[in-house]
């Protein structure tokens, strides 16, 4: 099979028009931060007890298409000694892997951040192939500041972005790729807007330069928000600014488009991608999900640690996924939340 129908394949089955992604790839120090916040002590058996709980799930692949992993997850079984990506395939999800090592600051560039882990990825690829992964992640993020980001910042995080994508497409795999622009601060709908369409731009133009080929990648893009401090935008507005900037930046060669929550709470996630997919006609792509928190907070904070609290824990877990598929068709309503 050659790479080019090896990542057909993916695609066909990652953009179905009605399932998005879990992304269930949070590191060992992100995860224990989250389970903390809900009393789970952070042991190796009680992160493979809670993944496996998700994807263990009876009716999990009705809405959910691929799952990002991470490595520890990635070498994991069931209870029953399944492997993990095993039985997220059964379920009819393809596993994926995320394949960065962390961020820290970028030379030159004060405030601006870049990401790890190109170093052997090539090889590394081979590997999570063996271990069943059909698709990869990789995050750069973006601070904004008065000053942030830097061209330097937006230059060096597409650059990385771009490199990483085109070792991907060159094993068969396809990459998702993930221009992470935060949520923190006080800026305005407008500066978010400008940032967007700032790192987007830089973002496709690296990734022509590398000779990716964008029929066989997924974006997984922030929303034009405010800032977390500044006054909350309506699901609207926050996709009348969205789609403005995509339609300037993104090529209609990218076959789907899968946010990331980037710090909303579920319901407010949903309602906003609620509010993109009412336009879903006018668009030349996909919009879909790819939540961390937004899909899993229910979920971690029904289950608790306990095994008791399972069925519970994939109920909640089941609800967000079916209200984030129904957000895809532009059907979600707000009455819909217990």
């Amino acid at each position: 099979m050659s790479v080019i129908t090896e990542m057909q394949d993916t695609i066909d089955q990652l953009i179905d028009y009605r399932r998005g992604i879990l992304a269930a790839d949070e590191s060992t120090g992100t995860i224990a931060k989250r389970f903390a916040d809900v009393g789970i002590d952070s042991t190796e058996e009680n992160r493979r007890a809670y993944r496996t709980l998700l994807l263990s799930a009876e009716g999990a692949g009705d809405a959910i298409a691929g799952v990002i992993l991470y490595e520890e997850t990635l070498g994991q079984a069931a209870d029953d000694g399944t492997p993990l990506p095993e039985l997220a395939a059964a379920r009819g999800i393809i596993p994926g892997i995320k394949v960065d090592k962390g961020k820290g600051p970028l030379p030159g560039a004060p405030g601006d951040m870049i990401t790890y882990g190109l170093d052997g990825l090539a090889e590394r690829l081979e590997t999570y192939k063996a271990q069943g992964a059909r698709f990869t992640k990789w995050r750069e993020v973006y601070p904004i500041t008065d000053h942030n980001p830097t061209r330097l910042g937006l230059e060096a995080n597409a650059e990385m972005l771009a490199r990483y994508a085109a070792v991907c497409q060159s094993v068969g795999v396809v990459p998702i790729v993930e221009p992470e622009v935060l949520i923190d601060g006080d800026h305005s709908m407008a500066r978010s807007a400008t940032v967007n369409e700032q790192v987007w731009h830089s973002v496709f133009h690296a990734l022509h330069q590398h000779g990716v080929l964008l029929e066989y990648m997924i974006l997984k893009p922030s929303m034009v928000t405010p800032g977390k401090s500044a006054a909350r935008a309506t699901p609207a507005q926050v996709a009348e600014l969205t789609l403005q900037t995509l339609r300037r930046t993104v090529p209609a060669a990218v076959p789907g488009i899968n946010f990331l929550s980037g710090g909303q709470s579920p319901d407010e996630a949903t309602a906003n991608l609620n509010a993109l997919n009412q336009f879903h006609d006018k668009t030349p792509w996909q919009l879909g999900f790819s939540f961390a928190r937004a899909l899993q907070e229910p979920a971690m904070s029904a289950w608790r640690g306990d095994p008791a609290n399972v069925p519970a824990a994939q109920g909640a877990f089941l609800e967000r996924a079916r209200l984030n598929c129904l957000a895809m068709q532009g059907e979600y309503q707000a009455s819909m939340e217990t």
